[in-house]
């Protein structure tokens, strides 16, 4: 398999897709919810190993199982699965340890972690399987 052409097809996707979030969506949302918790600027390498690890997760456990099965089911209940544990891996440790959490960020960080994941692991299943 094509673990590189995988992940630059997942990498271009999710940039678009959490540019649409962040870009949109996301700052009156979080700043509403935990802006007395928020950096006054993002720390852009964090976020950039984040991209960059959160990327090979869904590539290894959810894009290539699904090519390598020629299922797009798997796809898409994998993508979920994975978006939806990895942000509660996030979401539910700060809802344990962090005063003032709002479970509301909790509740819209795993649905969006679930949706990510699940529409970049159909995508790039779609793109691979289309390109070859």
């Amino acid at each position: 398999m094509e673990y590189l052409k995988m992940y630059g097809i997942a990498f271009v996707i999710f940039l678009v897709i959490d540019a649409i979030w962040l870009g949109l969506v996301a700052p009156k949302f979080y700043q509403n919810q935990i802006g007395h918790l928020m950096a006054d600027s993002p720390n852009f390498v964090a976020a950039g190993i984040f991209y960059l690890v959160f990327i090979v997760g869904v590539v290894y456990f959810v894009i290539a199982p699904a090519v390598e099965a020629e299922s797009l089911s798997r796809a898409i209940v994998g993508g979920l699965l994975f978006g939806f544990v990895t942000y509660a891996t996030y979401d539910l440790t700060n809802l344990a340890t962090l005063r003032d959490w709002p479970i509301t960020v909790t509740i819209v960080d795993l649905a969006w972690g679930s949706f990510l994941s699940t529409t970049m692991g159909v995508l790039t299943y779609l793109i691979y399987n289309w390109i070859g």
